[in-house]
């Protein structure tokens, strides 16, 4: 009988895709139970968005720092002790919930101090695998990552997440603090990692942090592909800002049309992420990365001129396949070229390119839509990445999946 393939990948990345999974759930659920625990506290619609923001802020401020500490410290232990703190935290608003003493700072302060744990226990995960699974199962064992948390995250926890939260307010953040528990006890039982061949950084923090970067800046490759990507995402966040006006103004749909696309969405995604391995060892990553800017720039074009649902579905759900792949592919490339030594702070400016650029580009897209119309930002969106792509076209040729 053939062994699964994730058997093949070894006990230690079933652990730490089970950790993922598990997490990945209670992520879900407290994204969708809190901002109705807000909304529980105070009808303010600035204090119920500034809870998205507030966990999204750490991103900013501290990913480059999370990426420094990643790198100075064990990334198993690292993972282990984040998850317990955010249990422990977890679990104090799950107590102030159930004994309604819970208010607007309480729940901004955890979601901080989630999203502080985010920005290090990601870039841990993302640097600690290329020690786990061979570099030539890194697309495999990304996808199946990548799987894990469009399924468990978008899927399953969102409405369970609703519903929990309306049988009993503390129930969803209680399960979410049970989640980390049990995702630090399965990263406990993975064996240490090796010690690195090279030392640890033990230089100042902004020295180690401009490393990170200067390397980053002096490998043509990734710096490409770190500059596409986040330019990609400022015209990408321009253009989906506004979407659930777009679509309520161009295709003519209701709330719950609008969660039909997004669903689209969610299952374009999915399937994105089983046919990555398969295309880019098909026709390599060099081709799979350039045809991906070719479907960025046909997405904002046909949005911008369709009033279709069926074709705005098919849109999106090549769109989302497309993002999977590129992801999988980009990721799996820069954690077999990065030293270990730099994977955590190299990991840490590609995510501040990617939130910085999206967050970037959802302000530029409510200013644009405000100002013209609502398909100005996708037009902008079409000719960006058509200019992104001429530019990136020739030296994507040394991409290599």
């Amino acid at each position: 009988m053939r062994a699964l393939p994730s058997a093949r990948l070894g006990a230690d990345f079933i652990r730490l895709w089970t950790a993922s999974a598990v997490s990945n759930v209670g992520d879900g659920v407290t994204m969708a139970a809190g901002p109705l625990l807000v909304a529980s506290v105070s009808d303010d619609p600035a204090l119920i968005a500034g809870a998205v923001f507030v966990q999204q802020l750490p991103w900013l401020l501290f990913a480059l720092v999370s990426g420094a500490y990643v790198d100075r410290f064990d990334r198993r232990r690292l993972v282990l002790v984040v998850n317990l703190v955010r249990a422990a935290a977890l679990a104090g608003l799950t107590l102030t919930v159930a004994t309604e003493t819970v208010t607007v700072a309480v729940i901004y302060a955890v979601l901080f101090l989630l999203g502080v744990g985010e920005t290090v226990a990601d870039t841990a995960m993302g640097a600690l695998l290329p020690a786990v699974v061979a570099p030539e199962s890194l697309p495999a064992a990304n996808a199946r990552l990548y799987a894990t948390f469009i399924v468990g995250n978008q899927f399953v926890a969102k409405p369970l997440g609703a519903w929990l939260f309306v049988i009993s307010a503390a129930v969803p953040f209680g399960l979410d603090a049970l989640t980390f528990v049990a995702a630090a006890t399965l990263i406990a039982g993975m064996r240490p990692a090796p010690v690195p061949a090279e030392p640890r950084p033990r230089g100042s923090l902004r020295g180690e942090m401009v490393q990170g970067v200067r390397w980053l800046w002096r490998h043509h490759l990734l710096r490409l592909l770190a500059v596409s990507m986040g330019l990609g995402n400022v015209a990408f966040g321009a253009a989906f800002a506004v979407f659930v006006l777009y679509c309520r103004q161009r295709l003519g749909l209701s709330g719950v049309g609008y969660g039909f696309l997004l669903t689209a969405f969610a299952v374009g995604g999915l399937a994105g992420t089983t046919v990555a391995t398969r295309l880019t060892g098909a026709f390599g990553a060099a081709a799979v990365l350039r045809g991906g800017l070719i479907v960025e720039v046909v997405t904002h074009l046909i949005l911008a001129v369709t009033r279709t649902l069926w074709v705005a579905v098919v849109v999106l759900v090549v769109f989302s396949v497309h993002a999977m792949v590129w992801g999988i592919t980009v990721t799996s490339i820069r954690q077999r070229v990065v030293p270990s030594h730099l994977r955590g702070r190299v990991g840490s400016v590609y995510a501040l390119l990617d939130l910085g650029g999206a967050a970037l580009g959802a302000l530029l897209g409510g200013l644009l839509a405000s100002a013209w119309q609502i398909t100005t930002p996708f037009w902008i969106a079409a000719a960006a990445m058509a200019v992104i792509a001429v530019f990136a076209w020739r030296p994507l040729r040394d991409a290599t999946g």
